[in-house]
């Protein structure tokens, strides 16, 4: 985290309107995907899950 805000000091020209519009982004692309996302991690972490059982 102390590294992103050394970044964000260094740089002149990100603003804080950028940044929040990268989080506005960010957020809405979450919202969109959800569902996808959702399934996707539990297939994964079934696969992880029944791979450890193996083991």
């Amino acid at each position: 985290m102390h590294e992103l805000e050394i970044f964000l000091e260094d740089e002149e020209a990100v603003g804080v309107v950028e940044i929040i519009l990268i989080i506005v982004v960010l957020i809405g692309l979450v919202l969109i995907f959800k569902e996808q996302l959702t399934t996707l991690v539990k297939n994964i972490l079934s696969k992880i899950s029944k791979q450890a059982n193996s083991v």
